[in-house]
């Protein structure tokens, strides 16, 4: 049987505005594509109208258009998807893959993550209760090739791992709406952080009990601050600076082990994105997190940075 041609992707959650850690993760899914002559594909998984300013979501594609990261499709919204994910949620519901869940975290924390209301057995919840709908997951020691940390072993276990699929607030979750844009966009290449790497079991599953094969994962570690800490909203990364794009494009190869040479630094973007896809080495990634440092621009560097 023919092998589907490459189609990766960079999801993108607008909680605010990229930072130098969202930036080396596009850019690996951007020349992981580009190496395999494949797609690459943009979507905006905005699920959590209440975590998500207004801005956040131009801010996201402005930054990724001045870095040169164009997708080769149309951008998805996750937004606007809730009827598949509803589709979704239905068949899992009548496979028993799903059920109502009416525990508050606090209820499971206390029985060790067990349900006390028997969830998984399907007791009713009643009219008047919040209740989120979760996968139910099987017992497994799930087995699978990374792509760049090699072989991988996580071990399942069914009621105390089973994700969220539905909120009770109503809204759709990551676990849920990941699985069914990737299965819908025929993404066969996941490049993400190793800080996911814990949810790749859980979301293999669903990606069976809805009948699709899961991606191939590619899992790049994250980018630090001087504490240690990934770069995130929660630990107040700053924004890129579109300003200077191919100086951003040039720090995040070397975070990717390129070792982009110094010249590179008076190029201008599309001079440092070909220089990368004509030289990207997947396995001079580096296997532990890299710190982030700050960029002091030149004033030598060209204007169409």
């Amino acid at each position: 049987m023919e092998q589907p041609r490459y189609r990766g992707r960079f999801a993108p959650s607008p909680t605010g505005p990229l930072h130098f850690g969202s930036l080396v993760t596009a850019l690996a899914s951007w020349l992981e594509a580009r190496a395999a002559r494949g797609k690459w594909l943009v979507r905006i998984e905005d699920l959590d109208p209440l975590r998500e300013p207004p801005e956040a979501t131009g801010q996201i594609l402005r930054s990724l258009d001045c870095h040169g990261l164009l997708p080769d499709e149309p951008v998805r919204f996750q937004s606007k998807r809730h009827d598949a994910y509803q589709v979704a949620i239905e068949r899992l519901l009548s496979q028993a893959n799903a059920y109502r869940c009416r525990c508050s975290r606090k209820q499971l924390q206390q029985h060790g993550g067990h349900h006390p209301a028997h969830c998984r057995a399907g007791q009713p919840a009643p009219g008047d209760t919040p209740y989120a709908i979760r996968f139910a997951l099987n017992d497994e020691t799930s087995q699978w090739q990374d792509l760049l940390l090699g072989p991988q072993q996580q071990q399942v276990h069914a009621e105390l791992d089973d994700p969220v699929l539905v909120r009770k607030e109503g809204f759709y979750a990551y676990q849920l709406a990941v699985v069914v844009d990737d299965i819908d966009q025929g993404i066969t290449d996941v490049v993400r952080g190793s800080d996911l790497l814990d949810m790749t079991a859980q979301q293999q599953q669903i990606f069976q009990a809805l009948g699709a094969k899961p991606p191939h994962w590619l899992h790049i570690p994250v980018i630090v601050n001087d504490q240690g800490q990934k770069l995130s909203k929660q630990t107040h990364a700053p924004a890129l600076d579109d300003t200077w794009p191919a100086a951003n494009l040039v720090r995040a190869l070397d975070a990717l082990g390129q070792r982009p040479p110094a010249t590179l630094e008076r190029a201008t973007v599309e001079e440092v994105l070909t220089w990368g896809r004509n030289h990207w080495q997947r396995r001079a990634i580096a296997l532990t997190s890299r710190q982030a440092h700050d960029i002091t621009p030149n004033t030598h560097l060209s204007a169409d940075r």
